[in-house]
């Protein structure tokens, strides 16, 4: 009989082969980084090739650690970073680029040039998601635009464009030799080409971007049977039945399924979901209106979402740039080294600011700098910025939903800094909720692929599964809150109007 379940949790930074059994905990894990590449201040690239290569080893890493063979294995969930665009030719399986990721912000005058016309919410009321360079379509069209013989090679039919995700089940089931090319309803709401309403492909907006409909994946439900993996796989016939984006992923994981509830994530980025049932709401504070999940024949369950660009990365960018800190761990024992933050606020706008404010032309800041300022007071910034951000959504998500939040349920790799857990109860005013299972991306992924097979019998089976395994309470007193408040949102307004033709 098979017991498990396998996850593919295709991230920004690395990838993970994760098996979960019936209770949803983890049985074993296998996990690669792949390159970071910049090429110049604003472009940030991965290898696709060098991405599914790490696929199919952590698959044999995790399968090892649990002595485990494809026969113990019911089925595949996917889950993957969303909006990072791959473009690939059919025919050989070789990508005509490496894939452009999602903090990549080179396609600013693609997505100006675009506005003219409209405005940056001309797409807005169709697809959820205003014109900016987060979302894939003018990746896309960067590629067909600068990659020789890209374009010549699209209209021809022989390119296909995928997400991570897409990517991936294509290579997992054949590749050239009949590789099934598809997303689904989550991934595909993330490109500005998808409808929200009819979940299809907008062959007006994809011709406004100058995209051929041929290199666009067949969109497909978030838990249904896509395919089996190829011989070649270690787990060759078994059914990938599940493909959730990171977030939603996230949010299936935590058993947010109903409308009203919510999580936020604590990743490279930080992404806030609030569950808005079967109901499209459109922010009128910045928000994104996205698709939560689909479940096979079932209606699509929609969601505003709050983006958040830099959260996690910038402890990457105190380790790896400024190497204040050894490893990420460190951060917050360099944090609980000084009592505040000594008046320093860090603003990460290395990709402008996303939700809510959507300001490309702010790039990161350190302000309120002292004499008395040490690198204590820098971590202990930079931990707070997490916080401060969050802060920033949950304000736009109570505007737009009507009704405030009243605990927040976090996951992600940060949530497991105690330190940066309570400030975020503080700045919130909420208690703040972390699970048993913090890895609920992957675990979403699973649950996903599992009910497509009957693996798991419905949501109700899945929401008993879900434990509380801390809460934070907030602590800090209401006049702090608000100054401190008051000074995060100055530091804002100083990362601001940077960007201009001279500076890039």
């Amino acid at each position: 009989m098979s017991d498990y379940v396998v996850a593919i949790d295709q991230g920004t930074t690395s990838t993970r082969a994760i098996v979960f059994d019936r209770t949803g905990s983890i049985i074993s894990v296998g996990q690669k980084e792949h390159e970071q590449i910049m090429p110049q201040a604003g472009w940030v690239e991965h290898d696709a090739a060098e991405i599914w290569q790490n696929v199919q080893e952590v698959i044999g890493i995790a399968l090892g650690r649990a002595d485990l063979t494809r026969h113990d294995v019911a089925s595949i969930g996917i889950t993957n970073q969303r909006e990072t665009t791959v473009v690939w030719n059919r025919k050989t399986g070789e990508p005509v680029y490496n894939a452009i990721v999602w903090q990549d912000t080179r396609t600013q005058d693609i997505v100006d040039r675009l506005a003219a016309d409209g405005g940056t919410d001309r797409f807005k009321p169709v697809v959820g998601l205003p014109l900016t360079t987060y979302f894939s379509g003018s990746k896309i069209a960067w590629i067909l635009e600068n990659v020789e013989g890209a374009r010549a090679a699209a209209e021809a039919g022989d390119l296909l464009f995928g997400t991570t995700d897409s990517w991936v089940v294509w290579n997992l089931t054949g590749g050239p030799d009949g590789g099934k090319h598809l997303t689904d309803v989550t991934n595909a709401s993330r490109t500005l080409f998808m409808d929200l309403e009819t979940l299809e492909w907008r062959e007006d907006i994809l011709e406004a971007f100058g995209v051929p409909l041929s290199m666009m994946p067949e969109i497909k439900s978030s838990s249904e049977i896509y395919g089996y993996a190829e011989d070649s796989s270690l787990l060759r016939e078994t059914p990938i039945s599940g493909i959730l984006g990171d977030q939603q992923a996230a949010t299936f994981g935590q058993a947010a399924f109903g409308a009203g509830e919510s999580k936020n994530t604590y990743g490279t980025g930080c992404f806030l979901i609030f569950n808005t049932g079967e109901d499209i709401v459109h922010s009128q504070n910045g928000l994104l209106t996205t698709v939560g999940y689909k479940l096979g024949d079932g209606p699509a369950h929609y969601a505003l979402e709050g983006s958040i660009a830099v959260t996690g990365s910038l402890i990457q960018w105190l380790r790896d740039q400024l190497g204040i800190i050894q490893t990420a761990p460190e951060v917050e024992e360099l944090a609980a080294s000084v009592p505040d933050n000594g008046g320093v606020y860090i603003v990460p706008a290395f990709s402008g600011l996303f939700a809510p404010y959507w300001r490309p032309d702010a790039r990161g800041a350190i302000v309120g700098l002292t004499r008395y300022a040490n690198k204590g007071h820098i971590a202990r910034a930079a931990l707070e910025a997490v916080a401060f951000q969050t802060r920033d959504v949950l304000d736009a998500v109570n505007a737009d939903a009507g009704v405030d939040l009243t605990e927040l349920r976090v996951d992600g790799g940060m949530v497991a800094n105690n330190e940066l857990m309570q400030f975020q109860a503080d700045v919130l005013g909420v208690p703040v909720v972390r699970p048993v299972v913090a890895e609920t991306t992957a675990l979403g992924a699973a649950y996903a692929a599992g009910l497509a097979v009957g693996f798991w019998k419905d949501l109700g089976e899945l929401s008993e599964n879900w434990q509380e395994d801390r809460r934070w309470e907030p602590a800090m007193e209401q006049d702090e809150q608000e100054r401190q408040l008051r000074l995060w949102r100055r530091a804002v307004t100083k990362s601001m109007d940077w960007v201009d033709e001279d500076v890039r």
